[in-house]
């Protein structure tokens, strides 16, 4: 029997979010319109396998910053299965965890198009394409992908996403340029009152 109730159509939205801007937001929306998703996860990832933590604020920050920025819409929502686990974060045991809670229902797995060709890198990969289904959003950096590396069940959202990177979101903050035309004000005011990526 399903703990989470009638069987559901359930978007996954990982990512480290260093910090969530719009690119991410617009995906999500698309996603749940598109895809007709009952809802969209955001999971921040505690120690992401393939990125420099050294480049990573503390992983309550980053989830505080996605409670922000999802607040005003009732099908997003933020999970912290990631963060609590205290180690690197895999996308294969988080499916399983989110599978077990929602077991009745159907996953679906968000990507850009610019981490299509690394899906071949992530741990037990064709175990996770039995798990869920992918989304794919387009990104403009990486509009030409190789649909051999997606299993036929994938799902290509229509349209192109905003080509927002967090890295330039955090080098603009060093240099003490606006950010407001990246992501949600209240994030941008969040970023400033706590003074992160200024240092």
């Amino acid at each position: 029997m399903d703990k989470s109730g009638p069987k559901k159509r359930i978007g996954i939205l990982g990512g480290t979010f260093n910090p969530i801007h719009f690119g991410h937001l617009a995906i999500a929306a698309a996603a749940l319109e598109q895809v007709d998703l009952d809802l969209v996860v955001f999971i921040p990832a505690h120690l992401p396998p393939h990125k420099n933590p050294d480049n990573i604020i503390e992983s309550k920050l980053r989830y505080k910053m996605i409670e922000l920025a999802t607040k005003m819409c009732k099908l997003f929502i933020v999970s912290d299965i990631e963060i609590k686990k205290q180690t690197v974060s895999y996308s294969i045991e988080t499916l399983k965890i989110i599978k077990k809670k929602y077991t009745q229902s159907d996953l679906f797995f968000i990507i850009g198009s610019d981490s299509v060709p690394e899906l071949k890198t992530w741990r037990l990969i064709d175990e996770i394409f039995k798990l869920c289904s992918f989304v794919v959003a387009k990104r403009p950096n990486s509009l030409r992908f190789d649909n051999a590396d997606l299993p036929e069940s994938a799902i290509i959202l229509n349209g192109v996403y905003p080509n927002i990177s967090s890295t330039e979101i955090r080098k603009r903050v060093k240099l003490g340029l606006a950010i407001n035309d990246f992501l949600p004000q209240i994030v941008s005011e969040f970023i400033k009152q706590n003074k992160l990526y200024a240092v």
